[in-house]
């Protein structure tokens, strides 16, 4: 399925092995059996993700998210191959929903798999499964409870910083002076403080932190990178920054 292939043609490594490849067993040789996957256990110490490495841990990730309330229901399936077709298009979008189903009947040990994840995906890779995360369960304009529970506990297991949670929740769920806690401050910062965290967020935000990732998973990247740039420009016109 050449189509699947694409979407991780950037190699299998980590993911092969512990509790994430215990889950997913047989189901990538059956999907990409005419893929050529390069696989390797070792993570460098810049830890660049590969594009396979992300997209079947957001597979699993997106599993454990959906049984999170103790039931799957279809129309949260709908939502994921939306998202999943917009993102990927229909051939690749249709494969993963295969795998997904089979990921829906197994016991999902989400700590562990989480702690694999951090231990082997580089930060902005993390940040951006995170952000994936909120998306897909917010695809309805709302979030249930106990998705959000979920996803702040896989969000705890995968190292991501309580101000960086905070942050990506705010684009999804605002709060009091949610522009504020985009950017990752207090409401009583000085204007130079403003400016200093809008760049440090741009930085940290900006799609080519997750290029490697390839096209599809980095333009997902530029939607952190607006509300980032919306935040500020939200302050700027409350505060009169020039």
């Amino acid at each position: 399925m050449a189509n699947f292939g694409k979407w991780i043609g950037g190699g299998l490594g980590w993911v092969m092995g512990g509790p994430i490849g215990a889950l997913l067993g047989f189901l990538v040789g059956s999907m990409v059996d005419n893929t050529s996957i390069r696989t390797s256990s070792y993570a460098s110490p810049d830890r660049r993700t590969a594009q396979g490495d992300f997209g079947m841990s957001l597979l699993v990730l997106v599993s454990a998210m959906m049984k999170a309330d103790g039931k799957v229901v279809k129309s949260e399936l709908d939502y994921v191959k939306q998202f999943f077709v917009r993102q990927f298009g229909q051939p690749a979008a249709s494969q993963a929903l295969i795998m997904l189903r089979d990921l829906l009947k197994q016991e999902i040990p989400v700590k562990d798999v989480c702690l694999q994840i951090n231990k082997n995906m580089d930060y902005s890779s993390r940040l951006q499964l995170l952000h994936l995360l909120f998306n897909i369960s917010f695809a309805d304009d709302q979030i249930h409870p106990s998705e959000l529970l979920a996803v702040e506990k896989i969000s705890g297991y995968m190292g991501i910083s309580d101000s960086d949670f905070i942050s990506i929740k705010n684009m999804f769920i605002p709060e009091t002076d949610s522009s504020y806690k985009i950017l990752e401050i207090d409401p009583s910062a000085t204007n130079e403080e403003v400016k200093k965290a809008y760049r440090k967020m741009a930085l940290k935000y900006h799609p080519d932190k997750v290029g490697h990732l390839g096209e599809d998973f980095r333009k997902t990247a530029d939607e952190k990178f607006k509300k980032v740039n919306e935040a500020y420009k939200k302050i700027k016109e409350e505060r009169n920054i020039i």
